[in-house]
């Protein structure tokens, strides 16, 4: 460790991460209530141990503490939320609150799910004042209620002083001994829209209660994000998620009419990530088939140039079980990446076998001969670039880390998909050549036997 930082009456790094939608959290992050330690670990290739293993030797260090609303440990470097963010919503503030503990319930049964906490906060002991329909007949309202009480127990600026250079303001109100419990409301006068009094319980009743410290909406309507951390050596976000939408889910909308359940969170972030990504994606190969097309003026050759891009992608599953990494957005990234770049040894050797058909050799010894004369700059093109992204795959700095998994789908992802285009490529022209041969070839056969119908003269009466 190089540097501990201890923190009362805030949290400022945890103030400074996004909070969740539909979440306040600089309002629940500041008050003598919340503390934060915070440790600056050396750098990663300076210590024999991972930021993750000490948090998790830290939080099973830490007893039991008595009275605590949430207790969370965290080591992620960038975050884009709760790996497990349900947001419960309805306008039923008690079947929220049951719906949410009933949600950390099963969330608990889990192996590998902890840290689970809600949004919801309770504030301070308050007394919740009710109107009674006596009331109405006398003009009052909830307004006059609370105002005459507010003016009794609190006071009312009557006037202000002026003495040197601070203003001294003079508070109208009952005297201490007469503001002291709750019996000295209910003995509380209030006064009436024609001047008259009437006693306070004659009017409206008053209950003890717990207020909220903040109300968090969406869509105007009341929510509690129910949030979990994951072990990733032992659970993983998208099972339990899964499992949760397959069974749970249903069966506590069902539970509770007119409540919704929608996830926040990362798989939010992940699903709006991925929704733009597809349709870029899919632009994207619309030019790469448009840029090969123009070139080798063939609607058919670059699909088979394109055929290749799916090998990459099992490419990058390969590399990312050899580097021992799990799939992430940066994953998704690098095969995005590796669609451009895979298709290059693909396209070298479609230009060959082109060129050498129209120097006019035959077709089978064009193919042959295209995989003996690009072997070698084939092979070098790829042993170059993953020789390039080495580094950073070896590279155990925090900073690389992030990288790591992008790295690794473009390197291996090309080594694969390099081998398997030496014999891909070659099968699927001339496949694509007998298709082509056969298509012509019925086609010239429907047109023999289409009949030929050829004008007839007529002869006249005479012959």
């Amino acid at each position: 460790m190089r540097h501990i930082l201890v923190s009362v009456g805030e949290q400022p790094t945890t103030g400074g991460n996004a909070p969740a939608p539909g979440q306040a959290q600089g309002a629940i992050n500041r008050g003598s209530h919340v503390g934060e330690v915070s440790i600056e670990l050396v750098a990663g290739d300076l210590r024999p141990v991972r930021a993750r293993e000490v948090e998790e030797r830290w939080r099973a260090q830490v007893p039991p503490i008595s009275d605590v609303e949430e207790l969370v440990f965290a080591s992620d470097l960038f975050s884009a939320g709760d790996p497990i963010n349900l947001q419960l919503q309805s306008s039923d503030v008690d079947a929220l609150q049951r719906a949410a503990s009933v949600t950390k319930e099963r969330l608990a049964q889990y192996d590998g799910v902890f840290d689970i906490s809600d949004s919801f906060k309770e504030g301070k002991d308050e007394i919740k004042l009710t109107i009674l329909p006596a009331a109405e007949t006398l003009g009052l309202t909830l307004d006059d209620l609370g105002d005459q009480v507010r003016q009794a127990f609190y006071g009312e600026e009557a006037q202000r002083i002026q003495r040197g250079r601070d203003d001294i303001r003079v508070m109208v109100r009952y005297p201490k001994s007469g503001r002291r419990s709750l019996a000295d409301l209910a003995n509380l006068r209030i006064r009436t829209a024609d001047g008259g009094e009437v006693p306070f319980y004659r009017v409206a009743k008053a209950e003890r209660g717990v207020g909220y410290s903040t109300i968090h909406r969406a869509d105007r309507q009341r929510v509690i994000n129910v949030t979990a951390n994951i072990d990733p050596g032992r659970a993983n976000a998208g099972e339990v998620l899964a499992s949760l939408r397959g069974e749970f889910i249903p069966e506590l909308v069902a539970q509770n009419p007119g409540m919704s359940v929608a996830f926040e969170g990362v798989q939010r972030q992940q699903g709006r990530t991925l929704s733009s990504l597809a349709r870029n994606y899919s632009l994207a190969l619309l030019v790469i088939y448009g840029l090969l097309a123009v070139p080798l003026r063939s609607y058919t050759q670059p699909l088979i140039i394109m055929a290749v891009i799916p090998f990459g992608l099992v490419g990058a599953v390969v590399g990312h079980l050899i580097m021992g990494l799990g799939v992430s957005m940066m994953s998704i990234f690098g095969v995005v990446a590796l669609s451009g770049v895979v298709v290059n040894s693909s396209l070298v050797l479609v230009h060959y076998i082109n060129s050498r058909r129209a120097a006019g050799d035959p077709l089978e010894v064009a193919v042959r001969d295209a995989g003996v004369a690009r072997f070698r700059p084939v092979v070098l093109t790829s042993l170059t670039t993953f020789a390039g992204l080495a580094p950073l795959l070896t590279e155990r700095s925090i900073s690389a880390q992030f990288m790591l998994p992008m790295a690794s789908s473009l390197a291996f992802g090309v080594i694969i998909a390099t081998a398997i285009s030496l014999f891909l490529v070659p099968s699927a022209y001339l496949i694509l050549e007998d298709l082509g041969h056969l298509i012509r070839r019925d086609r010239a056969t429907s047109d023999r036997e289409e009949p030929v119908l050829r004008p007839v003269r007529s002869l006249g009466s005479d012959g």
